[in-house]
């Protein structure tokens, strides 16, 4: 029988909670492959307006020893959405670690960026070697990652941006945190490999201009947002934005696209012909993407096949508002969360049976009205890597802390 059901799990802080702690965005795991270390950036305050001089230590918890926190570098390209982009490269045999940086070397003039680098952490030799590009999307194997400008997201989505300096003279540096150049022809999403370092532009941004162009497009600035490479590696969904009014959400347009991470076969799943959400895709597995949106008519979580473009609602009746999903491992349960109720500012964090259609609520979290939209704490739940727990994000106990959820006893 479908339904809703309130079912508290058992959850605890994770760390001492002396200082701030989150992980970032919900499209990737702050756990090793073992659930033993989790991922974290570690931070004096709360919530702030950030310039870009913020220091951010990133590292990790050891949850076999009482939550000890190792720093392994530290910062100043993050947001509070995101983070700094901080994941594992599970490459096989190794354990490393990739995160966002601010460019501090000689001026180097041939990198797309001037500001925004990223560095690669090896836990057992704890040697740093520095990338060209700041990373968004990491293959799951680790060989090559999607990049794209912070700059221009500082510009269009503050949220999601990191403020430049342009201390460097990179070609990109002339971009201007007010005025970006709308739909550029030598920037959009790059691919670069992890090893080599070595970056192509894969998916200009003048191309998605020009795909199955609109008027609405003619004065717009434009960008990409929501990069998350398939389970097999071989594509990539992302979100197509664009509007005349930067930094105002409520005017965004938004087209679903998929893609090879090589750049071809570009194929779009949805396109929105007013400003109504699309947000949030994710991979249910190799050629299914899950994404809340319209579609004919109807604002739902959607699963796309990519294969034939093929639709289906999700949790029709159960599952009615936006959230940041995601899949057990078995494709069994989907992980969410919701935004602040407008009455009492609550966020709820729900488990839902796909083969039952029952909707558990597995928790719900207080968060402070007065930290503005682009500085939220947005819970951003993840999954273990047995599916036994989850952590989130969130700020109900008055600072910025990752907590553990044992949801064991639905999951299984």
């Amino acid at each position: 029988m479908s339904g809703f059901i309130d079912r508290p799990c058992p959850i605890r802080r994770i760390g001492d909670g002396q200082r701030n702690h989150f992980f970032g965005y919900y499209d990737k795991t702050p756990w090793d492959d073992l659930g033993r270390y989790l991922l974290s950036n570690q931070v004096p305050i709360m919530t702030q307006d950030l310039d870009g001089g913020e220091v951010a230590e990133v590292g990790y918890f050891d949850l076999e020893e009482e939550d000890s926190f190792k720093v392994i570098g530290s910062t100043t390209a993050w947001n509070w959405q995101m983070g700094c982009q901080l994941q594992w490269l599970r490459t096989p045999g190794e354990q490393r670690i990739i995160y966002n940086t601010r460019a501090m070397g000689p001026e180097i003039t041939e990198f797309p960026y001037a500001d925004f680098r990223a560095n690669v952490y090896d836990c057992a030799s704890e040697e740093v070697r520095e990338l060209p590009l700041p990373i968004y999307a990491v293959a799951p194997d680790g060989a090559c990652a999607l990049c794209v400008d912070y700059a221009r997201f500082e510009a269009t989505d503050r949220a999601i941006g990191y403020r430049p300096t342009h201390r460097l003279t990179g070609f990109r540096a002339a971009h201007a945190t007010t005025a970006p150049e709308p739909a550029p022809d030598d920037d959009g999403v790059w691919r670069m490999d992890i090893e080599s370092g070595d970056f192509e532009l894969i998916l200009p941004l003048r191309r998605l201009y020009d795909f199955e162009h609109a008027s609405s497009m003619d004065e717009a600035v434009h960008w990409v947002s929501h990069l998350q490479i398939a389970p097999d590696g071989e594509r990539f969904v992302f979100v197509h934005r664009w509007t005349e009014h930067a930094g105002d959400e409520t005017g965004f347009l938004h087209r679903l696209f998929t893609c090879n991470v090589d750049g071809t076969n570009l194929r779009l799943l949805e396109s929105t012909r007013k400003p109504q959400p699309l947000a949030n895709p994710t991979w249910k597995d190799d050629h299914s993407v899950i994404v809340w949106g319209p579609h004919d008519g109807s604002m739902h979580y959607h699963l796309y096949d990519d294969r034939d473009g093929s639709v289906e609602a999700i949790g029709a009746g159960t599952l009615t508002e936006n959230g940041h999903m995601s899949y057990t491992n078995d494709g069994r349960w989907i992980l969410t969360d919701t935004y602040p109720n407008q009455e009492t500012n609550h966020r709820r964090l729900l488990l839902y049976e796909i083969a039952t259609g029952t909707c558990y609520m597995i928790g719900e979290f207080f968060a402070d009205p007065d930290i503005e939209k682009h500085n939220r704490c947005d819970l951003h739940p993840r999954f273990s890597p047995d599916n036994r727990f989850v952590t989130i994000d969130s700020v109900h106990e008055g600072s910025r802390q990752q907590y553990l959820v044992d949801v064991s006893e639905l999951t299984g």
